[in-house]
């Protein structure tokens, strides 16, 4: 989530009276918004992506809650030292939360372990261990419509007879120090991204959140006029009408089987009428295609924590495999690839296979990604139900990610089309009018300088390092990953540094390179290539031949405050995933819409951006998905590239012979070695495209005027990549929900019938 401060200022129209108000008190805003502490509740895209919804749907008017964990120690803090990540905790709860209240009222039990009786009137789970989920409700404001909306996260509480209500030895201390043992669920947020982890404290917190706010939604539905209780029993037959369950990812899984128990064991409907609803109400978000992200639980697993759910998911399968067979009698490898139980080893629970039976609606985050869902990932799945299978294209909030973070650039904007853009995006094409402006081109220039200038200050004052301003500022920031190859970034900076050591006398566009994230504390090679960027960086930034011609920064603890600063100082946004790996991405839309340019693979979201702003107006290179299949297919030899292109010959020998690490010769040996031998993401093969395309980047970077144009060109193209046109699509299509415009009257205002216009709505 961020800070919250200057958002809920500006989502309140009250920014500039607070800014006057402080300054009167002889205080500076900037000042005071500096001390808060990022809430970094997710690991990248994805938690980010769950942030921006939740401002789009309250903007559009949408009566919708985001479930979360109120995780006491979020994301870590990166330190960088000597070159290396080292993690540190992050406390940000240590001053107090201003922003959530605890709201002990609405306290439910979760239930773990135990075992199942089989009675007359049904399964009955008993001899669980309980834990309390304590909720903490956060305010989130719609943009100027006197709407908000609640951001739920639960904390983990021991009961108060915790280990003191069994026949209990006495050991009274010993029973209240275990508390910490149930309380530790919402203890801190495991930093994977795209990588699966199959640890019991993770899938006890997937529970917790699920059965938490689960019971949370029942509860709200009985007590609304449409859950009828005849004869005390709720009729559920309205839940899907009145309640949409939005699963972003995997994660929250065992929300169908949890759903289906509370159904069938609780409620006590029959099977088929309860999976109806059930599918009904879900529909499931696919994040990535990557393989090693995909979560599999154990089966032993979840036998021990979640008997009862286990037995409910052998349920969906079999009633699953009988219909599956029914339509393909005898093709017993079809049943195989899609089962929810893999075999084979230990028996796992693929928990894509159960959102994808368990969901009315399944979509990628890309057209892209999509279509590679369907033809590939899931390809059987989508054979059966085709209509199941659907795209929504990411996208950003335009409150924080130009309004909040570029000022300058959007009171330019607003002086052009007017102020109704921030709240229909896809008014930003009006703006293709002024490309040949030029007095509008010089304030283009002017605002990114001025962003520049300011940027490059806040570098030196954290780095110690003199940035020339009108060097190109060439950003890649995102979580470090192979897939997402900041090795081949890497790879270009060393080229480029033996280009002007070759000849220092050649005109060299400067560059100032900035490359910043996270790697997974146990993830080795990510960490490898933070600190081979870092031995790169000494080298380049110490060598009087390179002089300000070019500097390398790892940019450190990248989080959403930084991206706030660095985003809107970016001349070029480095996007160059391997084709068919980034699901969408969204970094890059935040660079399109603050006056960037984009060097990136056809991948992701990036394919829509250069049919939105044309091809010609992104720098478009390397392989195609189609490329990378048939090179698959031939088998990827990265030596042949290696043989074959001198500078790359260069780079590479000169990180295998320690010219980066002195000290340690073979310092990287594990990274070149990776490189030849098991690179599933290719970067040779791509890289002399890539070169050649930097070129055509630093030739263009010459001619203010006409990257200024593109500039404005890709600005106006940016329309499309709005998270409240992202949520107008799951609304109509998914959740089947109207968005509405009307701004609500304010709460000092009578309402007079307003309850009565107010049109009728799921929540989502």
């Amino acid at each position: 989530m961020g800070r919250t401060l200057q958002n809920t200022m500006i989502n309140l129209g009250l920014q500039n009276a607070c800014d006057e108000a402080i300054y009167q008190l002889g205080l500076d805003m900037e000042e005071l918004e500096e001390i808060e502490e990022d809430a970094g509740l997710g690991n990248g895209g994805l938690g980010r992506l769950a942030a921006c919804f939740l401002d789009s749907m309250a903007t559009l008017g949408l009566a919708a809650y985001g479930y979360g964990i109120r995780y006491e120690y979020g994301i870590f803090n990166q330190k960088i030292r000597n070159g290396w990540q080292v993690e540190e905790a992050d406390d940000w709860l240590r001053h107090g939360n201003p922003w959530e209240k605890a709201r002990p009222e609405y306290m439910l039990p979760v239930h773990f372990y135990g075992r199942v009786e089989h009675t007359a009137t049904g399964a009955k789970w008993v001899d669980t261990q309980v834990v309390l989920a304590l909720p903490y409700d956060t305010p989130v404001p719609g943009y100027m419509n006197n709407t908000v909306n609640t951001m739920r996260l639960w904390s983990a509480r021991a009961p108060n007879d915790f280990n003191l209500r069994d026949f209990n030895v006495g050991d009274y201390i010993q029973a209240v120090l275990d508390r910490n043992l149930a309380e530790n669920i919402s203890r801190v947020l495991y930093p994977n991204d795209n990588f699966f982890e199959g640890k019991e404290l993770r899938l006890k917190q997937e529970y917790f959140v699920v059965a938490a706010t689960l019971q949370d939604i029942i509860r709200r539905f009985k007590a609304s006029k449409f859950g009828s209780t005849e004869s005390v029993r709720t009729v559920f037959d309205s839940f899907p009408d009145q309640v949409a369950i939005q699963l972003n990812d995997t994660h929250p899984a065992m929300a169908i089987p949890e759903l289906m128990r509370i159904f069938v064991d609780i409620e006590k409907l029959p099977w088929n009428k309860a999976w109806d609803i059930t599918k009904q109400t879900f529909a499931y978000t696919n994040h990535t295609v990557l393989p090693e992200a995909l979560e599999r639980w154990p089966v032993d697993l979840v036998e021990k924590l979640l008997p009862r759910h286990l037995q409910i998911i052998y349920e969906i399968n079999q009633r699953h495999l009988d219909h599956i067979a029914s339509l393909f009698p005898n093709d017993v490898d079809r049943l195989r690839r899609m089962s929810l139980i893999e075999e084979g080893g230990t028996k796992r629970i693929n928990m894509a296979h159960l959102c994808i039976v368990g969901s009315h609606a399944v979509n990628g985050v890309a057209e892209i990604h999509s279509e590679i869902v369907k033809t590939q990932v899931f390809k059987d799945f989508a054979e059966l139900e085709p209509e199941k299978f659907q795209n929504k294209t990411n996208g950003i909030t335009p409150r924080r990610w130009l309004l909040l973070c570029n000022p300058g650039l959007a009171e330019l904007i607003a002086e052009k089309i007017g102020e109704d853009y921030v709240r229909d995006l896809s008014q930003l094409t009006k703006l293709h009018e002024f490309v040949d402006d030029d007095l509008f081109i010089r304030e283009v220039a002017k605002v990114k300088q001025e962003n520049k200038v300011k940027f490059a200050s806040y570098l030196e004052k954290e780095y110690k390092v003199k940035i020339n301003p009108s060097s190109m500022f060439d950003v890649h920031v995102k979580r470090i990953h192979e897939y997402k190859r900041q090795l081949m970034n890497c790879l270009h900076i060393i080229t480029m540094y033996n280009r002007i050591r070759r000849d220092p006398s050649n005109v060299f566009v400067p560059r100032t390179v900035i490359i910043g994230g996270k790697a997974a504390p146990g993830y080795h090679m990510a960490k490898m290539i933070i600190k081979l960027i870092n031995a790169v960086a000494h080298v380049v930034n110490n060598d009087p031949v390179v002089g300000s011609k070019l500097k390398v920064i790892f940019l450190e603890n990248y989080r959403v405050s930084l991206a706030e600063k660095v985003i809107p100082a970016t001349d070029l946004s480095e996007q160059i995933s391997t084709a068919g790996t980034e699901a969408s991405g969204t970094g890059n839309m935040k660079f399109m819409l603050n006056g960037a340019l984009t060097i990136g693979t056809m991948d992701g979201a990036n394919v829509e951006m250069a049919e939105e702003a044309g091809e010609e107006n992104l720098f478009i290179f390397g392989m195609r998905v189609e490329d990378v299949t048939e090179l698959d297919r031939e088998g990827y030899n990265a030596q042949q590239y290696y043989d074959r292109l001198p500078e790359l010959k260069q780079a590479i020998d000169q990180i295998k012979s320690g010219f980066f690490s002195l000290e340690e010769p073979d310092l990287f040996k594990d990274v070149v070695n990776m490189l030849f031998h098991h690179d599933r993401f290719k970067v040779f093969a791509d890289y002399e495209a890539y070169v050649k395309c930097q070129e055509k980047v630093s030739e263009l970077y010459l001619n203010s005027k006409a990257w200024t144009k593109m500039v404005i060109k890709n600005i106006a193209a940016a329309g499309k990549f709005s998270s409240d046109r992202t949520i107008k699509e799951y609304a109509r299509d998914i959740w089947h929900v109207e968005p509405s415009d009307l701004k609500i009257p304010p709460p000092n205002q009578p309402r007079d019938a307003a309850e009565d216009k107010t049109p009728n709505g799921t929540a989502a």
